[in-house]
């Protein structure tokens, strides 16, 4: 009789009760609309936190949009942009956040280091080798399944082959804007086939409708395709094609995982920035040596890291301290990045502006492309299909980092961030180089 008469524990947002986080908020957004919400930092944090919380609720209460679109992670990078592009918030408050965010990428490389140094360290040493591999495979397969269909249906739309493959697909899949759509635009410029404007003027609303497409099709995909011999649940190898005891953490090591200390997170954060250094000193020294090719930080991190981890070099304090810093920043700070992602780099004016159907439908089938080549050849290397064409396919046709967060937000497979970032910088290189030998034979067919 007790147990009937037992009362459901209220609502909680961010971990609070409702009206205990609704107390706060209306603190944060009086002081946002008074004008005197705090500058910098704490400001930024505050607002976000409130309009992330409450925007990722809702899209995880909406029927379909929970369902087949994402739920509160495409609520929340789309309602934040539209707080933007109709003026909804107050002008003072989106400059604060793009001073934060924008310039130096600063709160995103906080969070990608984290996500990457905590993501890798507590990942499986065995499963870790084994993938690794069988990636770049996916990879490629994504690659050329992409850039096939976009070409075959541009050259039928009447929109050429030719500017389909380098205007389009190309851009898509080259892991952004910083990292991908504006260097390629200087590759187009001392081609001497257009002007670096004139194809970012083209490139970047592919880049933006191919991160928008990504974010929907991870969304809908895991909600599709839930056989378990296709969808592994954010699990990437098949247990089929390695002893599934290798994919287990042992009960002693998840035990150490759980018994959360306050001093670990002081040493992941430390581990995880200190990585994050060490790639930019070896991306430095590589362009010393190697000018003509450019490798990201973030991959010479993820290289390191892996090496490490396989090596089995660091003790393992620094393991489970690394993947406990990683946990706080995932399930807490989150929804925020997706805020700063909406407002600051989720341009909607370029999205609106290139919405002719040609244009569309030829972002639509190189994100396809791109998912179902990976998807293939993942389940061919021994990969979950629905895990190797979200990473190593919609990860490469994502706005990189951010477009990573998102998607594997969408998808519910943050987990899988080491190898979305795979994906997203060696993969976003590798189409520079591509881009760089397309344009040498293909110039004078623009």
């Amino acid at each position: 009789m007790a147990n009937n008469t037992l009362q459901k524990e209220p609502m909680k947002l961010f971990n609070l009760p409702w009206y205990l986080f609704g107390i706060f908020a209306a603190v944060v957004l009086v002081a946002t609309y008074m004008g005197v919400l705090p500058v910098g930092m704490a400001g930024c944090f505050a607002i976000m936190i409130v309009l992330g919380t409450v925007m990722g609720k809702i899209g995880d209460n909406t029927p379909i949009v929970k369902d087949y679109l994402g739920g509160g992670a495409i609520v929340i990078i789309f309602g934040s942009a539209a707080l933007n592009f109709f003026k909804i918030l107050p002008e003072a408050v989106v400059t604060n956040i793009t001073s934060f965010f924008k310039p130096t990428g600063a709160f995103l490389d906080f969070y990608i280091a984290a996500l990457i140094t905590g993501s890798i360290l507590g990942m499986n040493r065995k499963l870790l080798v084994k993938a690794a591999a069988r990636y770049f495979p996916a990879i490629f397969g994504g690659l050329i399944l992409s850039f096939a269909l976009c070409s075959v249906l541009g050259q039928v739309m009447g929109f050429g082959w030719v500017r389909a493959l380098l205007l389009i697909a190309l851009p898509i899949m080259g892991g952004g804007m910083g990292a991908g759509a504006t260097p390629l635009s200087k590759i187009f410029e001392s081609s001497g086939t257009m002007t670096a404007d004139e194809a970012l003027s083209v490139m970047t609303p592919a880049v933006a409708i191919g991160n928008a497409i990504s974010i929907v099709i991870a969304g809908i995909i895991v909600k599709i395709i839930t056989d378990k011999k296709w969808n592994g649940q954010g699990a990437l190898m098949q247990s089929g094609s390695i002893d599934p005891a290798e994919l287990e953490i042992s009960p002693e090591m998840q035990a150490k995982r759980d018994d959360i200390k306050i001093t670990n997170m002081g040493v992941g954060l430390l581990v995880s920035v200190s990585f994050f250094a060490w790639g930019y000193i070896v991306a430095k020294l590589w362009g010393m040596l190697v000018p003509s090719v450019s490798i990201h930080a973030y991959a010479w991190m993820i290289i390191t890291v892996a090496i490490c981890k396989v090596t089995n070099c660091l003790p393992e304090q620094i393991e489970i301290a690394c993947y406990q810093w990683f946990q706080f920043i995932m399930k807490n700070l989150t929804n925020t990045l997706l805020v700063g992602i909406g407002i600051c780099y989720l341009d909607l004016n370029a999205v609106l502006e290139s919405l002719n159907v040609t244009y569309f439908v030829l972002c639509l089938v190189t994100c396809l492309g791109a998912f179902f080549g990976a998807f293939f050849v993942g389940k061919f290397v021994g990969f979950y299909p629905v895990e190797a064409g979200i990473t190593a396919g919609l990860c490469m046709a994502n706005m990189g980092g951010t477009g990573d967060v998102a998607v594997l937000s969408a998808a519910d497979r943050m987990e899988l961030m080491p190898f979305a970032q795979i994906s997203s910088r060696l993969g976003g290189a590798v189409i520079l180089l591509l881009g760089s030998l397309m344009l040498s034979l293909m110039a004078g067919m623009l």
